[in-house]
């Protein structure tokens, strides 16, 4: 291919990306989109021996060949995202909207490290945070910026409010001079039932896993304040420096979301950082009829909102949002090639500040166009809708004499087990399920999660998809029901 032909720019590379992309849609559209099972089967070695072919040969087979080539060799062999009896994990099937904006900002290549990198982009994200501070009541001097998605929004929260605890408490810079001989008492607090990333973040900070305090749940797997109440009391007795508390607006397995406003009180009586992670449940804040669960997350310091999950956008897309957007000082820099001390003086907007990455790309674009395509009431129903089919799903589930619901869904993540047998002890049901769940990804007719609760294997459906019907989960039920009856007097489950 000339090298006209590898770029947009020219008539040639025009061209040619029309016909690129074009053969790229059908390619989905015949061998992803239109496949009737959510997975092949296709085990790890057998796919790998699809793809032995070499990564950078000599000399390309040129780009009809490597889209066909991914067309029959890759696509097949993906999980389905988009066919409803696809429910394992937060993993949503992107809206088209989100996919055209995909195609527009890869295709610009924006930056949004520096103004002059990306114009347009640049005012758009500060637009779409606006909007996002507004959705979830923040005031006018809220601030944020785009990011990977949870693990990333969650870590830099907590390192703005590790700094900011430094600075205040120990008169240390952090940024200048590192951690404080004081660290090793920093403490961060969150639910037992919180996202692993509290924990990864701690570790990450310098601070260490241990520098984490989880703290009991109550019967609905939500953060029990009065057992933050004795915790934060024992850290007080024993001399230790908690700077964070963590909330969590949907827990990965039973969607809990943890009392915010209580948590709010603590937190301001106690002088602490209050970051909700609202990665999965943020979007009831879309919704009429379910937005007042999110009540308290106006008073945190700092939210995670994910786009990737009950959005419906192509990962990655997530956010930051800080209630007093002066609180990026903690992280703020300049770099004379990108942003220039001069240009925060004449009100160039320069985003690098706020980000813990350097090149970012423009994925604001992708909510922007879905929001302003479909608006808030459609979006806020496509949500409503999953949840009421993870009503439907638990009462199905509490109908049946095989099937064991473990808790009421507050999102639409749902957790079971299959219990063929009344009296069947909790070892078998594990070493059931955990074969079960094996076997169902082998089959490739549904594909649910796995999970352990009280120290049992259980299964999963995380019901994003808004496509999906009661029948749709009826039969992915039926598919554990088959590939059970197969396994519950085999090997993998001993008596």
């Amino acid at each position: 291919m000339s090298a006209d032909e590898l770029f947009l720019g020219s008539a040639a590379g025009n061209a040619t990306y029309r016909e690129a992309l074009d053969r790229a849609a059908d390619a989905v559209v015949e061998q992803f989109a239109a496949a009737d099972r959510p997975y092949s089967g296709e085990r790890p070695e057998a796919l790998a021996a699809r793809l032995e072919q070499p990564v950078l040969p000599e000399s390309g087979i040129g780009l009809r060949a490597a889209i066909d080539e991914v067309a029959s060799e890759i696509l097949p062999h993906s999980v389905g995202t988009s066919n409803p009896r696809c429910a394992a994990h937060l993993q949503c099937p992107p809206m088209i909207p989100g996919l055209a904006a995909e195609a527009l900002l890869t295709a610009t290549n924006q930056s949004l490290d520096s103004f002059d990198q990306a114009p347009a982009a640049t005012v758009l994200e500060g637009r779409v945070v606006d909007a996002l501070c507004d959705l979830f009541g923040y005031p006018d001097a809220a601030d944020g910026v785009f990011t990977s998605g949870g693990t990333q929004s969650n870590f830099q929260a907590l390192l703005l409010a590790r700094d900011r605890h430094c600075q205040e408490t120990f008169g240390t810079d952090v940024q200048a001079s590192g951690l404080p001989v004081e660290a090793g008492s920093l403490r961060v607090l969150c639910s037992e039932a919180a996202h692993f990333t509290a924990k990864q973040a701690a570790h990450h900070l310098g601070l260490g896993e241990d520098a984490v305090v989880t703290v009991e749940t109550d019967d609905r797997r939500r953060l029990d304040p009065a057992a933050l109440d004795a915790r934060l009391d024992a850290l007080e007795a024993a001399g230790a420096e908690p700077f964070a508390l963590v909330g969590t607006a949907g827990t990965t397995d039973f969607g809990s979301i943890d009392p915010l406003p209580a948590l709010a009180d603590r937190a301001a009586e106690h002088d602490l950082w209050f970051h909700v992670d609202a990665a999965y449940g943020g979007a009831l804040a879309l919704t009429d009829d379910h937005a007042a669960e999110l009540e308290g997350v106006d008073r945190a310091d700092s939210v995670a909102v994910d786009f990737h999950k009950l959005f419906y956008q192509p990962i990655s897309c997530g956010a930051l949002l800080l209630r007093d957007g002066g609180d990026f000082e903690w992280m703020a820099r300049n770099a004379a090639y990108l942003n220039p001390a001069a240009h925060d003086e004449t009100g160039v907007p320069n985003l690098v500040s706020k980000s813990v990455q350097t090149t970012r790309r423009f994925d604001a674009l992708k909510p922007y166009v879905a929001f302003r395509a479909v608006g808030r009431d459609r979006l806020g129903d496509l949500v409503a809708g999953t949840l009421d089919l993870a009503a439907e799903t638990a009462a199905l589930l509490e109908a049946a004499d095989d099937f064991e619901l473990v808790t009421d869904p507050t999102l639409n993540a749902v957790v079971f087990r299959y219990r063929p047998e009344g009296g069947m002890a909790d070892e078998r049901v594990d070493a059931l399920n955990a074969a079960v769940r094996r076997r169902v990804l082998e089959d490739g007719r549904a594909v649910v999660a796995r999970t352990e609760v009280d120290g049992v294997t259980s299964l999963k459906v995380t019901l994003l998809n808004p496509t999906a019907t009661l029948d749709d989960v009826a039969a992915m039920l039926d598919v554990v029901r088959d590939c059970g009856a197969d396994l519950r007097d085999g090997p993998e489950v001993s008596a």
